[in-house]
């Protein structure tokens, strides 16, 4: 493994395309730790401090800031990262099906695709303004997100001029961002957006693991809680078994097997029996991010409504590691694991390419068979995944409430961290194999391929 590392940089291309993603990264990274004009930087930091030493401390604030790479506990000019522009692809994929115009453009090709993302970076613009403001209000009253008042002022100077000023700092930040991310798809290695997700994600690490050494020797943090070494053992056990098991989901698949007519071309014969993969999750990570960005507005909003019966119901409806939560949040998950699966995975149009290839599924019949077939058995594959994905998602959230480990930590023991880790590290690792096969070098593993994926 360690020699294909070496072989990367040996390959003139591929060293370009690594260090224009390396470089990208430190970008994002220096954007995580520059705070935004008019925060009083000592008293953000003691009041983040006692924020996270308090029992039952904000937990949806600390997911967001593990989103935002520890860059909305600095309020640092990349606060709001890269989920503006996840929000608004959610909301043009949930609109192009349902607007006749739009849904004409996706059919129009490359030309109808970049008027869509045209269309999103306006639509990121917008939640940008919105979720800025505010982001600039919570800082200047943090008690509107039902957080204890600060000692010290956070903001210094006018509150208007702050609000103007980090809502255009913010909104730049996140398109800077965005335009960064589409550049690291285009010239760099992996998918730009969820590698800028993966990196904030990881950052955060760290800080989880001293948390959790910190608890092992007997200091008390998160509202004086504490693990013998053996319990936290037992975490490192659970967190490894976790983690294998993200990989397998992400790696899973059933193989449909396809008999191919065989033809002779020149001296080579072509054709028999192959397979057709279908991915037990075929959707990857992106139902997670869809779920996780939708479900962090509802809190944030109903905090800056004025206070009822109705928005206290809503409030606790919306109470992260709440039983109601955890529900919405699973559903989210499986409705928006079939969505993308609609909007991916066309069996009629498989099924056409089958026939004209000459290959058909033994057993079942040509033609609107073998979709009807293609389309029951991906509905199935479907279920089982989304309903593991459900339960990687949630698992975090018991270990917090119930077993008393704190929110930075249990975020990496599943959940959409780690799903979003594992995912968007294998698809590099795809990338980065293809490139060293494709060049006849030996890959990460034995015989050029990732060992979930031989066949």
């Amino acid at each position: 493994m360690f020699a294909a590392f070496i072989k990367m940089l040996k390959i003139k291309e591929l060293r370009a395309k690594l260090l224009f993603t390396a470089g990208i990264i430190v970008i994002d990274r220096f954007a995580a730790n520059i705070a935004c004009p008019g925060v009083n930087p000592a008293a953000l930091k003691e009041y983040v401090e006692t924020l996270n030493s308090a029992a039952g401390s904000n937990q949806l604030m600390q997911m967001l800031d593990i989103f935002s790479g520890g860059a909305l506990q600095n309020f640092a000019v990349a606060t709001l990262g890269i989920m503006p522009y996840i929000t608004a692809s959610i909301i043009m994929q949930l609109l192009t099906p349902v607007i006749p115009s739009l849904e004409k453009l996706q059919r129009e090709g490359d030309a109808g695709r970049q008027k869509i993302s045209q269309y999103t970076r306006y639509l990121t613009l917008a939640v940008c303004l919105v979720q800025g403001s505010m982001a600039a209000m919570a800082m200047i009253d943090p008690t509107r997100l039902h957080m204890p008042a600060p000692g010290t002022s956070l903001v210094v100077g006018n509150h208007v001029m702050f609000i103007i000023m980090s809502v255009v700092v913010l909104t730049c930040a996140t398109m800077v961002l965005t335009w960064l991310g589409e550049q690291i798809t285009q010239r760099g290695i992996g998918n730009g957006v969820s590698l800028i997700i993966t990196i904030n994600i990881i950052a955060r690490l760290p800080s989880a693991v001293k948390m959790l050494f910190d608890m092992a020797m007997g200091d008390k943090v998160a509202g004086d809680v504490t693990f013998s070494p053996v319990k936290v053992l037992i975490l490192v056990l659970v967190f490894v078994a976790v983690t294998a098991a993200t990989i397998l989901l992400a790696q899973g698949m059933r193989r449909i097997p396809i008999q191919m007519v065989r033809k002779s071309v020149g001296s080579q014969i072509h054709g028999g029996t192959t397979y057709m993969p279908l991915k037990v999750n075929f959707a990857g990570v992106m139902p997670i991010i869809f779920a996780s960005a939708l479900l962090q507005i509802p809190p944030i909003a109903i905090n800056f409504l004025p206070y009822s019966k109705a928005t206290a119901f809503a409030a606790r409806l919306f109470e992260y590691d709440s039983i109601s939560y955890m529900v919405i949040y699973g559903a989210m998950i499986l409705a928006f694991s079939y969505f993308w699966v609609a909007n991916q995975f066309n069996p009629i149009q498989i099924s056409e390419n089958l026939k004209k290839e000459g290959a058909y599924i033994p057993g079942i019949r040509p033609g609107a068979p073998t979709a009807d077939f293609l389309d029951q058995s991906m509905s199935r594959i479907t279920f089982a995944g989304a309903l593991f994905l459900m339960a990687l998602a949630i698992f975090p959230m018991i270990l917090s409430t119930n077993f008393g480990v704190p929110s930075l930590v249990a975020q990496f023991f599943g959940g959409t961290s780690l799903l979003i880790m594992v995912g968007v590290v294998l698809d590099t690792l795809t990338q980065l194999e293809s490139h060293l096969t494709m060049r006849n070098y030996d890959g990460f593993l034995k015989n050029g391929r990732l060992r979930g994926r031989r066949g």
